[in-house]
């Protein structure tokens, strides 16, 4: 007997090593639930659907395999869409399903009425409504298709009365269905970009979330040219911080060793990555850049030349052909520099720095001391994002995930307990900013639900701090009224749940309660207690901000005397 379309397109799913699929039960979605029930894959009922989609961006981020989600009719499916744009902006393979009303009752303004294909339209590179059973095994296979295409979302909307019928068929072609290969750069780029490295005396290597998997060709190649390694906040995990060669990140989640090298350097390498913080990059045309993507080519900064390709099989043909150099001083120069930062990051992130408060550095820092090796962290959004990408000093087996293109705020959890999801033996941190927990909080929920020992650090400053520095840097007072907010008891809620509860205030509390926290069975929370009037470390000082800085406290002085 032949098949539903929710059975046949299930058994895709499973075909391609499709593991969970995240979504909040309706009734569109029952055929869908019931498919899955009799299937290898796992149903993990969330709180929220936008907490479906960053359970599925998080999978696809980690691990760039197609990962799921779903909201059945009408407010089911238009909570995914914050959620997707995770996947969208971080360029990760998803599928969103949209369960949707029986064809009879569209286009009546029936109760829950929207049109899917249009609302999804930005955030999907592919929607498509499966309008009859005939169609289905070709539009399932279309969908898939171009989320690894694309390596974004695509999305499908499924009339209930489509998805009971029976389908025409299985979906064909399976084998085809699975993530883009690497390329390398063509051969003419890769000699041209070693003769500019020949001719270059000082050589900078940024490298970006594409050069994961390559870290022995970027060691081979900066010890080649004597060059610095240096990362964006997506690269940070791709080596061990304490690796000599790996100087630290760039821009606000970096050093002002890197920024002084990207500054001085001949030629700044990027390679794979499109960092999207232009201040921070030279001025005159020095960058020559290897990136997949072609339309990330040149948009940052002045580039003098390009070439299409993946970063490991394009650094090991430029390898061939690349001169060694001898002089070591642009390097030493580098090191030493960001020798003498990493000191200041210790003295901030010291414990006993302050007697009575705890400073959001020693928090970070006692995490990242105190996880497992092969831990994987999810950063929130916001002067959270500082502390953790600053301070945590990964181990190389680590992996950092976070809205690091869609700069979301809220998406830790969400995108933690999907990667958990994956694997329940592995360590996964969440450390967020009290705000963004507070937007989704009810995925602890998930969390304890489902059996996910995820680890939620919150950062507790009753505020939204990193609001108060925006407001600032352009010369306004900071509208206290909007940024601080009152809290609950984290820890409570935790228990609540069914969860673990810490609380720490105190310095001297700090390293014992996060080890007992993350050594727990279970979901857990810790609440951490912090100061809220903490500044963040600037790379590279702008007088023109110093003066917008200065005007704006002086209204905030004369704000605090009227009371305005």
């Amino acid at each position: 007997m032949p098949d539903t379309v929710a059975d046949v397109l299930v058994g895709t799913l499973e075909q391609i090593g499709v593991r969970q699929f995240f979504a909040l039960i309706g009734d569109s979605l029952n055929p869908l639930a019931d498919a899955i029930r009799r299937s290898s894959i796992e149903w993990i009922g969330v709180r929220h659907e936008e907490g479906a989609a960053l359970a599925a961006a998080g999978q696809a981020k980690l691990t760039g395999q197609l990962a799921v989600c779903g909201g059945t009719t009408g407010p089911g499916s238009t909570h995914l869409v914050a959620g997707l744009y995770e996947a969208r902006n971080d360029h990760a393979p998803v599928l969103a399903l949209s369960g949707d009303m029986p064809r009879q009752l569209q286009g009546i303004d029936y109760i829950q009425t929207t049109k899917p294909d249009l609302l999804f339209r930005d955030v999907a590179l592919y929607t498509e409504t499966v309008a009859s059973p005939e169609q289905a095994p070709a539009v399932i296979h279309q969908a898939i298709a171009a989320a690894y295409a694309g390596r974004g979302v695509a999305h499908l909307t499924l009339p209930q009365d489509v998805i009971t019928a029976k389908a025409p068929g299985e979906v064909s072609s399976v084998a085809t269905l699975k993530p883009r290969p690497q390329i390398a750069a063509n051969e003419s780029d890769i000699a041209e970009i070693a003769r500019r490295i020949d001719g270059a005396q000082t050589v900078v290597i940024m490298c970006g979330a594409g050069c994961h998997g390559a870290a022995d060709e970027l060691r081979a190649l900066s010890d080649r040219l004597k060059a610095p390694l240096i990362h964006s906040v997506k690269g940070k995990d791709i080596m061990p911080y304490d690796d000599p060669r790996w100087m630290g990140g760039i821009g606000m989640i970096g050093t002002k060793a890197v920024y002084d090298a990207v500054m001085r350097c001949d030629l700044l390498l990027m390679l794979g990555s499109d960092y999207p913080y232009s201040n921070f990059l030279p001025t005159k045309p020095v960058v020559v850049q290897i990136d997949e993507r072609a339309e990330a080519l040149g948009r940052r900064a002045p580039t003098a030349f390009a070439a299409v390709g993946s970063v490991r099989p394009s650094l090991k043909l430029l390898l061939e052909r690349v001169a060694a150099k001898t002089d070591t001083g642009f390097f030493d120069e580098t090191a030493r520099a960001r020798r003498k930062w990493d000191e200041m990051l210790d003295r901030q992130a010291a414990p006993a720095r302050s007697k009575d408060r705890i400073h959001p550095q020693a928090v970070a820092r006692a995490v990242g001391d105190l996880a497992a090796a092969d831990a994987i962290f999810t950063f929130d959004t916001g002067l959270n994002t500082l502390w953790s990408a600053n301070w945590i000093r990964q181990s190389g087996a680590q992996r950092i995930i976070g809205s690091f293109n869609n700069a979301a705020v809220g998406t830790a959890l969400g995108q933690a307990n999907g990667i958990q999801a994956l694997d329940r033996a592995r360590q996964v941190i969440a450390l967020c900013g009290d705000g963004g927990f507070n937007m989704l909080m009810c995925e602890f929920l998930t969390a304890v639900h489902h059996k996910l020992p995820v680890k939620v650090v919150i950062y507790n400053n009753s505020a939204f701090g990193l609001i108060h520095l925006e407001a600032e840097s352009v010369g306004l007072p900071a509208f206290e009224k909007g940024i601080r907010f009152p809290n609950p008891d984290f820890a409570a809620f935790a228990q609540a749940c069914g969860g673990r509860g810490f609380k720490v205030d105190a310095p001297d509390k700090l390293q014992s309660t996060i080890a007992e926290a993350l050594a727990c069975d279970g979901p857990a929370i810790i609440d951490a207690v912090v100061v809220a009037d903490e500044l963040p470390n600037t790379p590279h000082v702008d007088l023109s901000q110093v003066g917008r800085f200065a005007q704006a406290k002086v209204r905030e002085a004369i704000l605090a005397v009227t009371g305005g």
